[in-house]
């Protein structure tokens, strides 16, 4: 499907069904592909991943901004392209992390590889639940579910008062359950 947009954006003339927002995306993508493909490839070093992180950025355009306003299309692009190589190298990261404690384990007790990668997979769902909530509720979370930390312990650690670690934590939890839903 992904590729199919991109193979419709790329089309000199758009078909009828297509509106003016396609017709401008084609011609931002038509004009800054290449540019932005070396950019994201200095970034992450590598082209394979730099492909997807290219095709993303164009994809997130897709959910309709005014791209006829732009004034700098390159800056805009990079903000995009900025964001998904962050939380590409957030989930690299999260996988790295995983890996090492991993390997502290004799090879009879390890997963198996299809358990390690539903774990990852659930590791990467995590982290994206994450990133949409406020830093503080984000941080209390943390303590709460993977240090194991008591509210109290929680609030005098941040000093925080015990109501505002349990409204973060609510509204922690309502994010979960916004992501899972």
């Amino acid at each position: 499907m992904r590729y199919l947009r991109i193979i419709l954006i790329s089309i000199k003339t758009p078909p009828p069904f297509m509106g003016l927002h396609h017709e401008q995306l084609g011609m931002l993508y038509r004009d800054h592909r290449v540019w932005l493909h070396g950019w994201l490839s200095g970034r992450v070093g590598n082209r394979d991943v730099a492909d997807d992180l290219t095709q993303d950025t164009f994809a997130r355009l897709l959910l309709g901004r005014d791209l006829a306003a732009l004034r700098e299309p390159r800056a805009f692009l990079t903000t995009v392209a900025r964001g998904l190589a962050a939380n590409w190298f957030r989930r690299q990261a999260l996988e790295r992390a995983y890996l090492e404690y991993l390997a502290q384990f004799p090879e009879p007790v390890l997963p198996s590889l299809e358990e390690q990668a539903l774990v990852r997979e659930a590791l990467q769902q995590i982290d994206t639940m994450l990133d949409g909530l406020p830093a503080m509720a984000r941080r209390v979370f943390l303590l709460a579910q993977f240090d194991g930390l008591r509210y109290e312990a929680i609030g005098e650690q941040l000093g925080l008062s015990l109501s505002t670690v349990k409204r973060h934590m609510k509204r922690a939890l309502l994010g979960c359950l916004a992501h899972a839903g």
